[in-house]
């Protein structure tokens, strides 16, 4: 096995949740030859379990609330500066669930990971979505972040089969299961390709 880089590649990650998508990522990271390091986790709200998790490893935190500020153009500028000052390679969107703008996404390389296999049930209920449409297998993407909803490239998918009796909660745990594992998988493969140099 080859031994990763001698710096390894700096990630900055946006979570407004419990942050399991972080967690997973914070433990491949534990081993060096991984090649990234998350060196700061952000949110839009105080007091996520995600951003406790940044904090009981010793890690950066910063916060920035939409309701701080007169707009959405202005949260984005604010929000963009606040990344910047990590210097990130890469922005993982983690269970981040507001909409970045352009501020944001003409800066930094910012990746998604969506409960669906997109272009199919985009937006904030994907996974109702997929059962209300009876779909027998769904999933979930690694995507890059653009201007539109869970409209950018798509790097990444893992498909769900939908079981029997399958519940919104029961099938989204599933396919978190599976999402953890593709961002962990997929996240170096797509740094190492397609990350804006850093």
């Amino acid at each position: 096995m080859n031994p990763g880089p001698a710096r390894p590649v700096p990630v900055v990650v946006l979570a407004s949740g419990s942050g399991t998508l972080l967690q997973s990522l914070l433990e491949a990271c534990d081993d060096p030859r991984y090649g990234l390091q998350v060196v700061a986790v952000g949110a839009d709200r105080d007091g996520t379990l995600a951003l406790e998790r940044a904090t009981a490893r010793g890690l950066p935190t910063f916060v920035v609330r939409l309701g701080d500020h007169p707009d959405r153009t202005t949260w984005d500028r604010a929000l963009a500066e606040s990344i910047a000052r990590h210097d990130p390679a890469v922005v993982v969107s983690a269970g981040f669930m507001k909409i970045l703008g352009p501020r944001v996404l003409e800066r930094f390389t910012v990746v998604n990971t969506h409960p669906a296999l997109l272009p199919s049930f985009p937006g904030a209920q994907a996974v109702r979505d997929a059962l209300t449409h009876g779909v027998r297998v769904t999933g979930c993407t690694l995507h890059v972040v653009d201007a539109g909803v869970d409209t950018g490239p798509i790097v990444a998918q893992r498909a769900v089969e939908v079981v029997e009796g399958d519940t919104e909660e029961t099938l989204h745990e599933r396919i978190k299961t599976v999402e953890r594992t593709m961002l962990v998988e997929e996240l170096p493969r797509f740094v190492e390709h397609s990350a804006r140099p850093h």
